[in-house]
Order: C-alpha cells, then sequence, then structure tokens
C-alpha cells in the first residue's frame, strides 16, 4: 500500500512539475458557488439557495454527500443524461426538475419529483432564487444529428451574481460562440458525440468565460480527449479564460 501510494505521489509530482496535472475531482469555491465534478457529464453545485445536480448519472452513491437537491437539471433522454437508476435512488421528494419535453416523454412514471417544470429552448424559470434560461445544444449538420436542435437544452443558470453555462451535448454551435458575460462554463468535448478538442477551444475563445471546466470527455472507444491540448489551445487564442482541469472519470484510468 505505501508503494502504491509512494507511486501516486511521484506520479502527481511529476505531473506538476510538468505544468500538465490533471487534478482529482475535488470541490471548488468561486464566489460563493461551490462546484463538484462528479462523473462524465455530471456535476453538483451548490448555491446559496439550494444544491442543484445536472444530470445526475453513475449511480446514487456519488450522491450520497449531497444530501436532498432542491433542483435538478436533465439536458436530454440520452441514459448517461436522464439515468432512471441514478434518479430512483435519490431522494427527489422536495426537489424541482427542470427539463425540456423530450426528457419529460421519457421519465419513468416511479420516479416522482416534487415539481416538473419543462422548459424549451430560450425559455426561462426561477426557482427558489436560482434563475434557469434553457438554450440550444445540438449537433452539426443538422440533418440526422445524433442531438437534434429543439430535443435538449443546454442551460444558463444566475445565482449569487454569477452566470454558468452548462453546454448539454452539442458542438461549437453560433448559440454558443455568442453567448455573454458568462463566469463559468462546462463545456463538452468527445467524438462521436459531441465536438473535438479544437472544436471546443475554438468556441470557448469565441465567448470568452471567466472560468471553463471542459468535461464528458470519454470518447466513443472509450479513450480521453486531450484536454490538456484544450487547455494550451484556449491559453494561446483567450488567455484571460482560466481553464480548470479536473477529473470526471475516478478509477477509470
Amino acid at each position: 500500500m505505501l508503494i502504491a501510494l509512494s507511486r501516486k505521489l511521484a506520479l502527481a509530482l511529476f505531473a506538476l512539475l510538468a505544468g500538465s496535472i490533471v487534478l482529482p475531482a475535488q470541490p471548488d469555491t468561486l464566489q460563493g458557488l461551490i462546484v463538484h465534478p462528479v462523473f462524465h457529464g455530471t456535476l453538483v453545485l451548490e448555491t446559496s439557495s439550494g444544491t442543484i445536480f445536472v444530470d445526475p448519472y453513475g449511480g446514487a452513491e456519488r450522491f450520497e454527500a449531497f444530501g436532498q437537491p432542491s433542483l435538478v437539471l436533465i439536458t436530454h433522454p440520452h441514459g448517461d443524461h436522464l439515468n432512471a437508476e441514478t434518479l430512483r435512488g435519490l431522494d427527489l421528494t422536495a426537489s424541482t426538475l427542470i427539463a425540456p419535453s423530450a426528457v419529460l416523454e421519457k421519465l419513468p412514471e416511479d420516479i416522482a419529483f416534487a415539481k416538473v417544470v419543462a422548459l424549451s429552448n430560450g425559455e426561462e424559470a426561477a426557482i427558489g432564487g436560482v434563475g434557469v434560461r434553457a438554450v440550444p445544444m445540438y449537433n452539426l449538420p443538422e440533418e440526422g444529428a445524433r442531438h437534434p436542435k429543439g430535443w435538449g437544452n443546454g442551460y444558463i443558470l444566475e445565482s449569487g451574481g454569477q452566470r454558468v453555462y452548462i453546454s448539454g451535448d452539442t458542438e461549437d454551435i453560433p448559440e454558443m460562440r455568442q453567448l455573454e458575460d458568462i463566469d463559468i462554463a462546462f463545456v463538452c468535448m468527445n467524438l462521436p458525440y459531441t465536438m473535438d478538442v479544437h472544436q471546443a477551444a475554438d468556441g470557448v475563445s469565441a465567448f470568452r468565460p471567466a472560468v471553463v471546466y471542459p468535461y464528458h470527455y470519454r470518447q466513443g472507444d472509450g479513450s480521453f480527449s486531450d484536454v490538456e491540448l484544450f487547455r494550451q489551445m484556449v491559453g494561446e487564442k483567450a488567455p484571460q479564460v482560466e481553464v480548470r482541469l479536473r477529473d470526471w472519470y475516478p478509477n477509470m484510468d
């Protein structure tokens, strides 16, 4: 055990000296908002108004430390975003679900939320002090897309004076590139489902959030997108953007 621990410390030190360390999924606090990377496209946000679960996936045990969510956001019906097994293990009796109609049509009847709010692209809601706006997420070209326009939602959240963008499964669509005043962004990058690292870096460099987390970066063949390359590219194109690398796939290296 000591040998294994020493090896991990040595590898971490080597990565740190090389300037490319990917930190474990520890929480970050940004002006009172606590960000918890969880798994793949899943995250938890702790705000002054309550706890938000985004696309709960990977088993309910991943959420035991967070208690009951006040708000659950689901971007679209694919199983790594609308995950019935995980939802069934959560206490949702006081939780509000926000999702597109495509999700609500596939939500199993035995999963009961206190309240359900359907949002389409461009629509807004205010839940418990958190503003939520649904924004487009889709693939290009639109014809025959795995994620067609209007089928799913990205989200912009407003809480505590901060604007948080959650991309969902999208490419670097015009609607993303035209975003303004985003404090924190979570941006996907995995082929063939969303976009590659180059597209993601170019898109982020266009709308220039203060902080960006690459997430949802496991590719269709099981490999992982090069998030270090993403950081380098964003640094060259938009050096004012802080790229935070976190391990969204614990125990899957």
